[in-house]
């Protein structure tokens, strides 16, 4: 097998519970050698398709697949101006892919190339959510009873604006509004009831989403110290990372970062400065596996643990990698879990289980996946620009989403 080499690259896009999915197949000259990754940037998945097919995929055709670092450095570097939500997650997708033919190749689950099990399965957190503080209890208490010990409580979503003090001016532009102040008033409030409601042992997080003013996020991340949160995520925008020292300083509260970081080094300060306490990228936004990799690594040597990205917006293939790197890694702290329609795990049979709180990978080699292509093709990808995205102050003012 000396003369292995990479023969198609082929990209799939796919649609079948609402986030656009892109999933990349990478053929060997091995007769039914191939691999599979996650490349998915929903909200631009035809940019992520056109670098896939016209310039990475030609690319790694005829590289050698198991020289997986050279080709993620070469191919890094090949376009000349590098990083970026478009390239990296494209790369990851070949990535992801080559770890699955390496798996293959050594007939061994990827978590076992890494150095084998740091434990036989993943803790893992599920989304609460509901428009008053009732329904989202009643939410919360449905995925106790399912095992879930890590739940992780949203008010109404995102958004602030449905609350008695919120209101918008005449001729406001559409879009999805936030109001800080109403959010501000309403999160502690929730906490508060939630604690006193459900059982001690229950780990509860909140998602900032980075939609909040720097002075804002330090008054929130002290005000929910009492309710001793498993973390507070993304609490701040990566603009705004120098604030990390103020938070750090005034509370306790723990901080998980990094779902809109592109290279790791803009995360270095805060790792090395031990200014958060979990690492919490999207695998594929960063590049894939690979770089996952050292990032755990370089995190473990400062304290911190990983969390990594897994909503519906990463496929199953994705979350096969989010799982393995959980098996494989010391510091590994947290796994979110979106749950899964019975379609995509049909369209993705092998993948990780989630059973009673925790998420279980197979034993076979490399993710332990396999794809449904005909399925897939069943639910073809709308292209509609995404609209919640367009966030708007309460004034009509252009927001981060």
């Amino acid at each position: 097998m000396g003369a292995l080499r990479i023969v198609n690259v082929e990209t799939f896009l796919t649609q079948p519970a609402g986030a656009r999915l892109i999933i990349v197949k990478v053929t060997t000259s091995e007769p039914g050698l191939y691999g599979l990754g996650c490349a998915t940037f929903t909200q631009r998945h035809l940019a992520v398709k056109a670098a896939l097919d016209q310039h990475l995929g030609p690319f790694a055709v005829g590289k050698d697949p198991r020289a997986i670092e050279d080709l993620w450095q070469t191919g890094m570097v090949n376009g000349y101006w590098r990083n970026g939500p478009v390239l990296n997650n494209g790369l990851s997708g070949i990535d992801m892919a080559l770890w699955d033919i390496k798996g293959k190749l050594a007939g061994m689950p990827c978590y076992e190339l890494w150095g084998g099990k740091s434990r036989a399965a993943a803790a893992v957190y599920a989304h609460a959510n509901g428009a008053t503080l009732e329904a989202t209890l009643a939410s919360a208490q449905k995925l106790v009873e399912q095992g879930y010990r890590y739940i992780r409580c949203q008010l109404g979503g995102y958004q602030g604006l449905d609350g008695p003090g919120s209101f918008k001016p005449d001729g406001a532009p559409e879009g999805s509004y936030f109001d800080a102040r109403e959010k501000l008033r309403r999160i502690p409030a929730l906490f508060d009831y939630l604690r006193s409601r459900l059982p001690e042992e229950i780990e509860l997080l909140y998602d900032v989403h980075e939609r909040l003013a720097p002075i804002d996020a330090v008054w929130l991340a002290r005000a929910l110290e009492p309710y001793r949160l498993f973390f507070l995520e993304d609490l701040l925008a990566p603009e705004d990372l120098e604030w990390f020292q103020q938070i750090r300083s005034v509370c306790a509260t723990p901080i998980a970062m990094g779902e809109l970081f592109n290279h790791p080094r803009e995360m270095t300060p805060l790792i090395a400065g031990r200014l958060i306490d979990f690492i919490r990228v999207h695998v594929s936004q960063i590049g894939g596996a690979t770089p996952a990799i050292k990032l755990a690594h370089l995190c473990d040597a400062f304290g911190i643990r990983t969390a990594w990205h897994g909503p519906g917006d990463v496929s199953l293939v994705g979350m096969a990698a989010n799982v393995h790197l959980d098996l494989a890694m010391r510091n590994f702290g947290i796994q979110e879990w979106g749950i899964r329609k019975q379609v995509e795990l049909d369209m993705f049979p092998g993948a990780p289980e989630v059973r009673n709180g925790y998420v279980y990978a197979n034993d076979k080699p490399g993710w332990g996946i396999e794809f449904d292509e005909q399925l897939a093709a069943r639910y073809p990808c709308d292209n509609d620009n995404p609209k919640w995205t367009v966030s708007r102050l309460a004034d009509g003012t252009a927001w981060r989403p």
